[in-house]
């Protein structure tokens, strides 16, 4: 598992090495909501921006901020406090575990879909603020937001690998949660699910939902959920 966890994108071992790094005495069981918590707030924000830019592009500089124009388009609102270019630049502060925190909790304050599922212990003792600061600063350089090839979904297949990872580490327990990618993958092509919904009742990492998408792709482009749907629904029932 440690050597094939279904994603080979490049980047994935050195932002693995890093987030490995934060671990110390933390385990990976608790850590890994740390590591997939700041992936997750980097690909919302990530999508923010991406939408500001169109607004600005098509609206006018006097509608960026106006909650609207995202949620129309299905896209997370962030508050300015809480948006990535914040968070990285004050990677290097004693403080980041709790502007982190803050972020988090600002977050699912303003999108309720979101309320009380994204870790908020970015504060904690245990956790050393200076590899949190260097594992912020990698995943900056990570772009989750892949407009030039839509059939690569970087945040799916990071998350993937990283749940991979970790169900190593976790050893025994870890494969409690965590189903193989080619196991998924077969179970997917098995129901065809061309349309209506996929339903997950013992939903773990959210595997299911990443291959459907990946399903729907690979067949004519015809999507059986919104990606937002799904990645909404994945990450409530992760964390």
């Amino acid at each position: 598992m440690a050597k094939n966890n279904g994603a080979n994108i490049g980047f994935e071992e050195k932002l693995w090495a890093a987030a490995d790094k934060m671990r110390g005495s933390i385990d990976a069981t608790d850590y890994k909501h740390i590591v997939l918590g700041l992936i997750f707030l980097k690909y919302i924000s990530d999508s923010f921006e991406e939408r500001q830019e169109e607004i600005l592009e098509e609206d006018g500089v006097e509608f960026v901020e106006d909650r609207d124009e995202y949620t129309m388009k299905n896209v997370f609102w962030v508050s300015k406090e809480a948006r990535w270019g914040i968070i990285k630049s004050k990677a290097k502060d004693p403080n980041i575990g709790k502007i982190v925190d803050d972020a988090m909790i600002t977050i699912e304050k303003e999108n309720p879909e979101l309320k009380g599922v994204l870790p908020k212990n970015y504060a904690s003792e245990s956790l050393d603020k200076t590899r949190l600061g260097g594992v912020i600063d990698i995943i900056s350089d990570v772009d989750l937001i892949d407009d030039k090839d839509n059939s690569k979904d970087t945040l799916g297949r990071v998350y993937e690998y990283f749940l991979g990872k970790f169900a190593a580490l976790e050893s025994k327990m870890g494969g409690e949660f965590f189903t193989p990618q080619c196991i998924v993958e077969l179970l997917v092509e098995m129901i065809e699910p061309y349309f209506g919904k996929v339903y997950d009742p013992c939903c773990g990492s959210g595997g299911m939902f990443v291959q459907t998408e990946n399903f729907n792709r690979s067949h004519e482009g015809r999507q059986l959920l919104p990606r937002n749907q799904i990645l909404s629904f994945c990450c409530k029932r992760q964390y």
